[in-house]
């Protein structure tokens, strides 16, 4: 029981940890290009509920507030007072507008017009506003830079990690060997192989792979081989006589082939009776901006469909329905996964590999969901952006006068319907990670 306590208290201290670095580096993309560009960043927080701890420097009051769930820094003057000529506020919308406007021309101080955030050009806003999102993909590059060229990805060598006992007369419904009571001991025992034994030489032929290895064995049944393994420095010359066992036959696709009576087909391969050593092989720096994009592409296909992967989601967890391995899940998911990686008995290094893995699919994650063109996603500001430099060099081109900045308070009422759906989509994968968990190990 400690051990499975210590498992859940390192699982949801990672993520956590994992989280609130990639939101406040998330948050510092947006804040460092702000104030790059005279932007007065009046305030920058990790997190939102009761401010836990805050302090103030210069003009910015940095903090950290209780729900680790998000953050922002408050840049001043994002939307522009109202258009001459607007009319006044009417209805719940109408209001609602008005206000968040009132709101942020409140925050500008008199002589510091010109900092408001709204003033900024189309490709300074652009800058501003892509920081976040650009800083979380930058993160998940860098993790997966780690994952794949520091650490390197498991690869079979040709060293002996363990020798059978006995040739399996049998095996189980999982395909797992079983050694009956007349078991002959296994072609391995007999010839003398060791763990730590590197296979170096297959009767005659030098063994470069795993690969290369297993096939040699699998192509002689019941034959006298001579090996040469490298032990302790030194090439010892052995001598196997290898057995001979069922396998089934793949097709192309590595699928295993069926009669015509719907039974698999087997073959005769040869049997040795030993398991290889893994080990962590570092992949080329090619491998990290292919994996990127094929992450960053898998994560759009699921946002695009989003409101049918979460209906997919509901109907799993509370029907009799497996949960599929590659919906999405809340945060409490992601938790619930780095317990499951630490939990499981595996090597530090592969655990280790497998929650950076982890964080860096979330960073993929905010760096694509923060693109949605509406507010109050970062997209959201970044259509605006966009809408309002092609207005201004509209107008250019025909001559007329610089257009005022685009009145972003007229989105506030999609963002509030916005801000409800994601409360909501979230409580309801939350919910959904709680009852029927996705099972990665």
């Amino acid at each position: 029981m400690a051990v499975d306590v210590l498992s859940v208290v390192v699982g949801i201290a990672v993520v956590l940890l994992g989280i609130v670095v990639s939101i406040a580096l998330h948050e510092v993309g947006h804040m460092v290009p702000a104030k790059k560009f005279g932007v007065r960043v009046s305030e920058y927080m990790v997190g939102f509920g009761p401010t836990l701890w805050s302090r103030k420097k210069g003009e910015t009051e940095y903090g950290v507030k209780a729900i680790p769930l998000g953050g922002y820094v408050r840049m001043v003057g994002m939307m522009p007072p109202a258009p001459a000529g607007a009319r006044p506020a009417r209805g719940f919308f109408g209001q609602v507008v008005a206000d968040a406007r009132e709101a942020s021309v409140s925050e500008i101080r008199p002589g510091e017009e010109g900092r408001a955030f709204y003033h900024l050009s189309t490709p300074k806003k652009l800058v501003v506003m892509l920081g976040g999102p650009v800083m979380n993909l930058v993160i998940a590059v860098v993790l997966t830079f780690v994952v794949l060229v520091g650490i390197g990805m498991p690869a079979v060598t040709t060293t002996v990690g363990a020798v059978s006992e006995c040739t399996p007369t049998s095996t189980t419904a999982e395909g797992e060997p079983v050694c009956g009571a007349d078991a002959a001991p296994s072609p391995a025992e007999v010839a003398g192989l060791q763990a730590g034994d590197e296979i170096v030489e297959w009767d005659g032929t030098a063994v470069t792979s795993w690969d290369q290895l297993s096939g040699l064995i699998a192509a002689a049944p019941d034959t006298e081989v001579p090996v040469v393994v490298e032990r302790d420095g030194e090439q010892v010359p052995l001598t196997v006589t290898t057995a001979e066992r069922q396998v089934p036959v793949l097709d192309a696709e590595g699928v295993p082939e069926t009669d015509a009576a719907g039974e698999p087909v087997t073959e005769t391969a040869g049997f040795l009776g030993m398991t290889p050593t893994q080990e962590h092989e570092p992949l080329p720096l090619s491998s990290v901006p292919s994996e990127t994009w094929r992450m960053v592409s898998g994560t759009a296909a699921i946002i695009v469909t989003l409101p049918v992967q979460v209906a997919q989601t509901a109907v799993q967890a509370f029907t009799d329905e497996e949960r599929s391995a590659d919906g999405v899940v809340s945060i409490v998911g992601v938790g619930r996964l780095a317990v499951d990686v630490v939990a499981a008995d595996a090597p530090v290094v592969a655990t280790l590999q497998v929650l950076l893995s982890l964080l860096a699919s979330l960073n993929v994650a905010l760096f694509v969901f923060n693109l949605i063109p509406l507010l109050p996603l970062d997209g959201g500001h970044v259509l605006n952006a966009l809408y309002e430099g092609l207005k201004r060099t509209l107008a250019r081109l025909r001559g007329l006068p610089r257009p005022a900045p685009a009145d972003v308070a007229r989105m506030m009422p999609v963002a509030y319907v916005m801000f409800v759906v994601l409360i909501g989509t979230g409580a309801l994968l939350m919910i959904a990670d709680v009852v029927d968990p996705v099972q990665l190990m």
